[in-house]
């Protein structure tokens, strides 16, 4: 709606000046108007004029615009523009209509990318979240979004944890993996991955071992064995942790994912595009192992082969990224991952470069902060005192509980609001007493919010709905809210920010409430207007939610 205005006013004020200007608008609070500019001022200054003068002038004219009700010179040269009743009546009824600005587009999403033979720790629920709310923001905008998963089923945590496991079974004995129970299988895999992970750094006998597994775990996906022993054990284990996977996806009630790449698919790929490299000096040899050399570039110098001749995570990084290129030829591909790979990404993407120079340049790398308890201690499955994807909602589950309250979909809109509110980049501290909080910025109380309009709706199903022609104070500044949101969720979309959609909801869901406080809809003269209000604000309440993938109960 802000766009609208820009070339109206931009023509008046060139028409005062006598030049091409571009100007500037931004929303002031509600007391100062619906729009303001500081145009005048700049100009002033420019053409060495009195800028409160300057600002009269363009103002007197700014009121001739058929949407504009009045335009005030505010402290040294502000412009200050309030719109009219029928425009912001207008706003109301075009803020469900999202501009499809990235149809046609191809859009690859890749987010999650948990690592079979570990547990799904916290930062796996939060990329998740974090990946399906822009995903869901990029198809509401038009895209056709590809979302995708990526997993490390080959390397060296891998060889850790069977390790472990092979010593826990007596040896290479798959049957005696049937004694584990369903329950009790994700939490035996990540116990031997601390297992395995510990004697790597402090049994100088089992490293060798570990060493030599890893190399069995990436020659049986050469020799595509699913017989032997070793590989009955791997495969068995590796179907656990992808079951694992499906059911948190499940129960999250995401979208599913179209492709889940494992490194074992693209590892291949990206040990022979390194090695065309080093004969063509992309890489460079270094200690037996094969690196790129970033210093030239300000980035840092990594190993894509090391020195047993295996690919690392940087060259099957690189493979993931030339096989999406071939699988989908993408427009953008969007990468979210934590804050603690972003350098390492860097380096990925500058050996890309040299390969496939379109994929580099419509790869974005979108980063967030880390999931911490209270007091700020930070989870880590190597040590084995994390904090996984089910403590999180089991947690806010029973703090549900304790307040009366036992629906699921309450649970889950507290878990997607609390990590979806804060800034894409930021650490999160969770706390599940205010998650599940039905007051406060919380994912209940915009979920009640629904609810409430839903009710009223649902209560004055003979009232008939009308739009009005005048705006009373409180009606005016629920419309003046409802019309804001193209406006939101263009600049969550440009940003890949689903925390503006949350923090607008949160403002939208109080302007009602205290709309409703003093304003009656039902049985009062002006419960037609009112009514067409109500609905307006459950239509972008509601769609606000879809994009931020939170279910909608039915009562609370």
């Amino acid at each position: 709606m802000i766009e609208d205005y820009k070339s109206q006013i931009a023509k008046v004020c060139s028409a005062v000046i006598g030049q091409d200007i571009d100007i500037e608008l931004s929303r002031p609070e509600e007391g100062f108007g619906d729009l303001t500019t500081n145009v005048a001022m700049k100009l002033a200054k420019a053409r060495g004029e009195n800028p409160h003068k300057l600002a009269s002038q363009i103002a007197k004219n700014l009121e001739d615009i058929q949407d504009v009700s009045s335009a005030v010179v505010a402290g040294p040269g502000f412009i200050n523009i309030t719109l009219t009743d029928q425009a912001i009546l207008k706003s109301t009824l075009d803020a469900s209509k999202i501009n499809k600005t990235l149809a046609g587009q191809q859009i690859v999403a890749e987010y999650s990318d948990p690592n079979p033979f570990k547990i799904l720790h916290a930062g796996h629920l939060y990329s998740s979240l974090v990946g399906d709310g822009i995903a869901n923001l990029l198809e509401t905008a038009g895209a056709e979004v590809h979302r995708v998963n990526f997993g490390g089923d080959v390397g060296l945590h891998v060889a850790k944890t069977m390790w472990a496991i092979l010593g826990q079974l007596g040896g290479e004995h798959p049957d005696k993996l049937a004694k584990i129970t369903d329950k009790d299988k994700l939490k035996w895999l990540s116990d031997r991955y601390v297992e395995g992970n510990q004697a790597y750094e402090n049994n100088q006998s089992a490293k060798p071992q570990i060493i030599s597994i890893n190399k069995r775990v990436y020659k049986l996906h050469e020799d595509q064995d699913n017989t032997s022993p070793f590989a009955q054990i791997y495969w068995t284990c590796r179907q656990w942790s992808y079951d694992s996977f499906d059911a948190l996806y499940a129960r999250l009630q995401m979208q599913p994912f179209e492709k889940y790449y494992p490194e074992s698919a693209v590892s291949g790929r990206g040990l022979s595009t390194v090695n065309e490299g080093l004969k063509k000096g992309i890489f460079k040899e270094s200690d037996g192992a094969v690196i790129f050399e970033g210093s030239s570039q300000d980035i840092h110098t990594r190993v894509f082969i090391n020195s047993e001749g295996l690919p690392t995570y940087e060259a099957k990084d690189l493979g993931l990224a030339l096989t999406k290129w071939d699988d989908y030829h993408f427009d953008k591909s969007l990468i979210i991952t934590g804050n603690e790979i972003a350098q390492y990404m860097q380096v990925v993407l500058a050996a890309l470069k040299h390969f496939e120079p379109k994929a580099t340049k419509r790869t974005i790398h979108r980063t967030h902060g880390q999931i911490k308890l209270a007091g700020g201690v930070k989870m880590s499955s190597r040590r084995g005192n994390i904090l996984t994807a089910d403590d999180v909602l089991d947690a806010a589950f029973a703090a549900s509980q304790k307040q009366g309250n036992q629906d699921e979909d309450v649970v889950l809109g507290a878990v997607r609001y609390s990590f979806l509110k804060t800034r894409l980049g930021g650490d999160i501290i969770y706390n599940p007493q205010e998650s599940v909080g039905l007051e406060g910025n919380s994912g209940p109380y915009i979920q009640y919010a629904l609810v409430r309009a839903r009710s009223i709706i649902k209560k004055a199903d003979k009232t008939e709905a009308r739009d009005a022609d005048n705006l009373e104070p409180a009606e005016r500044s629920l419309a003046r809210s409802i019309g804001l949101y193209p406006e939101v969720f263009e600049t969550a979309l440009s940003s890949y920010s689903p925390h503006y959609i949350c923090n607008y909801l949160y403002e939208l869901a109080q302007s009602f409430n205290r709309f409703y406080e003093t304003n009656r809809v039902i049985d009062d003269p002006r419960a037609g207007e009112r009514l067409a209000l109500v609905k307006a604000y459950e239509q972008v309440l509601s769609n606000g939610l879809d994009v931020l993938g939170m279910p909608k109960p039915e009562k609370m």
